[in-house]
């Protein structure tokens, strides 16, 4: 055995990060990140990349908003959900490089 100290994150941010990350590993959810890194949308605009009902999108949504990923601004009738979480940007890219389309 090693003797050289390992920084270790508490368990109760592991389970933070863990909580995140199962709201994160959806298909649908990830899309929807991967079209907020480029700008804001709306709810209907991602059901509908997503091929998925408005409310269905919406749940999508709320889950990622309470990991404090996503922020929403209303404009008029519309609000509009834009990425916050800048780490976001870095698992994206680590998905998209692992399982992103081959060129």
């Amino acid at each position: 055995m090693s003797t050289t100290k390992v920084k270790l994150t508490s368990l109760e941010s592991l389970g933070q990060a863990a909580e995140c990350l199962r709201v994160l590993a959806h298909p649908h959810r990830l899309r929807m990140l991967q079209m907020l890194m480029a700008q804001q949308f709306t709810v209907t605009e991602l059901a509908q990349a997503c091929e998925i009902p408005t409310p269905m999108a919406s749940e999508h949504l709320r889950l990622m908003q309470r990991c404090g990923f996503l922020a929403s601004k209303r404009d008029g009738r519309k609000v509009y959900y834009e990425v916050i979480e800048p780490h976001l940007k870095n698992i994206l890219q680590c998905i998209e490089d692992r399982f992103g389309a081959k060129k």
